[in-house]
């Protein structure tokens, strides 16, 4: 009798759960679409699937890290503020939800994820803007692959280097901050490291998605970059160093704006990004590192790789590693 009514109990509640699942859907489609304001790329292929499983169309803005919140807050400021969700790197929601921008949001959709990828219950996290070496496979023998991170100094990758700018690049800055916080055992070490990678004289660029071109030319053998475009630039000769150390990137996250015009939608979108079907199409098209369980991307080697959060850095702390940067990178 009791196992009957622990059945029935499930049963009603899924059905509860269900219920309420189909009046949220059928209030996103009234309201038409959901607009997307996000710092990650190559998305189309989820935007496509949201719209042909829900019958709710998305609408992707691609806004760059270093302009995100800037632009966002602006808008929001202004009554203007047209996303109904938002996505970027974790300290940037973390600084809309300190003006206000976020609205609180726990969607059943991340259950399963880690418990340290709930940050509260407005941010959640799903993903690692996961960094490390890539190389021209055709031009970079075996031998030659980096085994750790302190193999960029070496001499014979002198000019050989791409990067994103460690001045003022905030990802970068804060990958740099995590190799001194997570890998290397002293400051010396660390700063011995800097002052070798400057020695070697890399190509800046503005961000990490100019990275992979030379590398793909040859004009640049190594780019401190992420390994997700071995996928997106395929057939390109990429391949990534299987480093004796851990990769490390800056927490991907997202959130329901407060002022969403099209609220139902927007919790909606959120529901379905987090899906497990949203997150395979992520690892396998995109190439990122996604925290759903069990899910890698296409990448030979990388469900082996150990990959860990770096802390966020706030404003002042990138402001004043970027400076330092800038000098001990111009001096060498």
């Amino acid at each position: 009798m009791k196992k009957l009514l622990v059945a029935l109990f499930v049963l009603c509640a899924t059905i509860q759960v269900q219920a309420q699942d189909k009046v949220q859907l059928d209030r996103a489609r009234a309201e038409g679409k959901a607009s997307f304001y996000a710092n990650i790329t190559a998305v189309e292929p989820i935007m496509k699937a949201f719209a042909a499983d829900t019958g709710v169309k998305g609408e992707y803005t691609r806004i760059s890290t270093s302009k995100f919140v800037a632009t966002a807050i602006t808008e929001f400021e202004a009554g203007k503020l047209l996303a109904d969700v938002v996505q970027a790197p974790l300290p940037v929601l973390e600084l809309l939800k300190e003006k206000g921008v976020l609205a609180a949001y726990r969607s059943p959709a991340a259950a399963g994820y880690p418990d340290w990828s709930r940050k509260d219950d407005y941010i959640q996290l799903f993903g690692i803007e996961y960094v490390g070496l890539i190389y021209n496979k055709e031009r970079v023998k075996p031998a030659d692959v980096p085994k750790r991170y302190e193999d960029l100094t070496l001499p014979k990758w002198k000019d050989k280097i791409v990067m994103a700018n460690p001045s003022n690049h905030a990802t970068t800055i804060s990958w740099l901050i995590g190799l001194k916080e997570n890998v290397f055992k002293t400051d010396t070490e660390w700063r011995a490291f800097l002052q070798g990678l400057a020695a070697n004289k890399p190509m800046f660029v503005a961000s990490f998605g100019p990275t992979p071109a030379p590398v793909e030319s040859g004009e640049k053998l190594i780019a401190i970059s992420m390994p997700k475009y071995i996928v997106t630039k395929a057939p390109a000769p990429l391949d990534w160093a299987r480093l004796s150390q851990p990769l490390m990137g800056t927490p991907r996250a997202i959130a329901v704006t407060s002022k969403a015009p099209h609220p139902a939608a927007a919790r909606a979108f959120i529901d379905y990004w987090l899906s497990k079907k949203s997150m395979e199409i992520l690892a396998r098209d995109v190439g990122e590192y996604v925290l759903a369980p069990g899910i890698y991307p296409p990448i030979d080697g990388i469900a082996g790789a150990k990959v860990i959060a770096i802390r966020e850095l706030s404003d002042d702390e990138i402001k004043k590693w970027g400076a330092e940067f800038k000098k001990i990178f111009e001096m060498n």
